[in-house]
This record gives structure tokens, C-alpha cells and sequence, in this order.
């Protein structure tokens, strides 16, 4: 196993970017990782940034991710995935959902959201590895639009290939109501299928 894994989970209030990362902080526990936590809401309520910072290794001080230590960013929105490139170094991995999130000052025209260029040159000088794509359709196709984030998860499980996945559907048990399970199973292994 690596000697230690920083992760940062940047979304929008209400896309379940706690529940991804209380998930992942689990599945580190399980695997025998010293495993924390941090997270960090804006006005979540409403929309505002979401983003929890998850550590993994054989003894972790901090939960707090420093500037260039992330190896992995997971957004679930593509200008989230933007706010959280000062956390990453050069071989960092950036997993992110497509499907863009109006803020309130873009809906309220006060704001442009930026191009489709301007996040994609953004995230590749940011990072070497990157991936990218709809999760909200995906989610759709299993069955619920709000399994998006365990989409995203399926695929970010697949980069930290020597955990077996039955230990990250076990970590999904853990934290998902039981009528829920399954649909989120279903898509944890949808988004696992990306990388195939």
C-alpha cells in the first residue's frame, strides 16, 4: 500500500460531498490507514462550496490538506474542481463531473461561468492526470440523479486499485441508509466501469 494518500472533495451544498468524503475516510480506516477528516462549508444551503479534505497514512497529524500535497481532487462540479487546484501537485489525479451548477451570481447575471476552455486549461496546468465527465447522466442511468458523488467515488475508487472494492462497498453500507444501498452500490460499480 502507498505510504500515504491526501484527497479533496470539492462540491456545491446538497451534492453529497460529505457523504463521499465521511465514505472515504472509512474505507482508509479499513484498509489500516491512520484515516482524518476535515470539512469546510460555505453557505452550503444554498448552493455555496462544499469541500472536505481526507488523509490517509501510517500516522496522519493534520486532517487539513496543505498547498501542494492533494494527489487526488474529486469535484462534482467543473468550477468547484477549478477552486481546488492550489491543493495539487504536478502528478495529482483530477476526477470531475461535467454537469455545471449555475452559482447564484451567474443565475443572477452579475457573473459569467467560466468556458469550457478556460476549466480545461486551468486543470491541465494543474495537474498531469485528468478525467472527466457527465456523473449526473450516469446516475441517471442507475436509477438516481442523486447517486452522482458515489458515481464519482466508483471511479476515484478504481486509482487506488489495491483496495478491493468490497471494501469500499462495505464503507458504503456504513453511511447509506439501507434503502439507499443498493441504487448506490449499483452506482459506486457504474463509475468504476469508466476506467475499464
Amino acid at each position: 500500500m502507498k505510504e500515504s494518500v491526501n484527497f479533496l472533495i470539492v462540491g456545491v451544498g446538497g451534492q453529497g460531498t460529505i457523504l463521499v468524503s465521511d465514505i472515504l475516510a472509512e474505507v482508509g480506516m479499513l484498509a489500516g490507514y491512520d484515516s482524518k477528516k476535515s470539512d469546510i462549508m460555505g453557505l452550503a444551503v444554498r448552493g455555496g462550496s462544499v469541500s472536505s479534505h481526507v488523509r490517509w497514512g501510517k500516522k496522519v497529524g493534520s486532517p487539513m490538506n496543505m498547498t501542494g500535497t492533494v494527489d487526488y481532487l474529486m469535484a462534482s462540479e467543473p468550477m468547484e474542481a477549478m477552486r481546488g487546484v492550489n491543493y495539487l501537485h504536478k502528478s495529482s489525479t483530477i476526477l470531475y463531473n461535467e454537469y455545471r451548477i449555475q452559482p447564484m451570481l451567474v443565475s443572477t447575471g452579475q457573473s459569467e461561468y467560466p468556458s469550457e476552455e478556460s476549466v480545461t486549461s486551468c486543470l491541465q496546468n494543474a495537474a498531469t492526470h485528468i478525467i472527466s465527465y457527465d456523473a449526473t447522466a450516469k446516475a441517471q442511468e442507475v436509477g438516481n440523479v442523486k447517486t452522482m458523488n458515489i458515481v464519482l467515488l466508483g471511479t476515484l475508487s478504481t486509482f487506488v486499485d489495491e483496495i478491493c472494492p468490497e471494501l469500499w462497498v462495505e464503507a458504503i453500507k456504513t453511511h447509506v441508509p439501507a434503502k439507499q444501498q443498493d441504487v448506490n452500490i449499483k452506482a459506486f460499480y457504474a463509475g468504476r466501469e469508466i476506467r475499464k
